[in-house]
């Protein structure tokens, strides 16, 4: 568990980014901080891996308040990936991968077919291993990142808006790639995004954050769609712009979902995957 208590944060020259933020961030969950520029989100993730320190205030993991703890040593127990996957452009793909257990002292070789084994989950084929960075497509490339996050199997994994650079195809793959791995490795992840509709499709918690790190709402998708806590709630998960309200309408093709303003936006199906009767 990852528990923020009262934590402020203003930069030199006075700007104040995050303001008395408390928050409890539950173990072997999603948890989603979304907001628009200047919401503290990517504050308020780089404080937990102590890339940024908090002003006033402590946050804690498993009780473990983290302003005590060596901030190299921290980093290195905790997965980070970031929007353009940060790999390091001389190394390959096998090498950027086992990065981190090699400065943990882990034997190269052992390091090396751990990082191979990454590959695999995260869906990458191993003939990729040798190639550089610059060889692989975008979407390659974030998958390389979150290997190399894994790498140090890390009970928590931290990602900072790590699918805002690839176009929208490849964005909806690896978000359902994140939901795959999530089931099988059980993390807590803490996942930044400006993308409200990218927090409710991975969230099992959702934060909306207002300017300063202010909490306008924090629950599951379902508790926020169906009872918005604020008019800026409302306002940025689009119900009140009829987004999230949807009716279903008869089409020559069949029944189809549709917006307040009669844009389609999906169609029903049963249980069996089938069109809805």
């Amino acid at each position: 568990m990852i528990e923020f208590c009262s934590v402020t944060k203003q930069f030199p020259g006075g700007t104040l980014v995050v303001e008395d933020f408390s928050l409890v961030i539950p173990s072997r969950k999603t948890t989603v901080l979304v907001g628009s520029s200047g919401s503290g989100k990517t504050t308020l993730l780089r404080m937990i891996n102590r890339m940024v320190d908090p002003t006033s205030g402590r946050i804690e993991i498993d009780g473990e308040d983290t302003a005590l703890l060596e901030p190299v040593a921290l980093r290195r127990r905790i997965g980070y990936v970031m929007q353009n996957s940060g790999l390091l452009p001389h190394l390959t793909v096998i090498n950027n991968v086992a990065t981190v257990p090699v400065l943990n002292r882990v034997p190269k070789k052992q390091a090396r077919q751990d990082a191979l084994l990454l590959l695999d989950t995260v869906g990458l084929d191993r003939s990729l291993a040798d190639r550089y960075p610059s060889q692989l497509s975008g979407g390659q490339q974030q998958r390389v990142g979150v290997a190399r996050g894994l790498a140090a199997d890390p009970n928590i994994l931290l990602m900072d808006e790590p699918f805002g650079a690839v176009d929208p195809i490849v964005r909806a793959e690896l978000q359902t790639e994140l939901l795959r791995l999530q089931t099988e490795l059980d993390k807590t992840v803490v996942f930044v995004t400006h993308d409200i509709d990218e927090a409710f499709l991975l969230g099992d918690q959702v934060v909306i954050l207002e300017k300063g790190g202010r909490i306008a709402q924090v629950g599951s998708p379902t508790e926020i769609l169906s009872a918005p806590a604020t008019d800026f709630v409302a306002t940025f998960i689009g119900a009140d712009r009829g987004k999230r309200e949807l009716s279903i309408r008869s089409s020559p093709s069949g029944d189809i979902l549709v917006d307040a303003d009669g844009r389609a936006a999906g169609v029903l199906i049963d249980s069996a995957g089938g069109p809805a009767l």
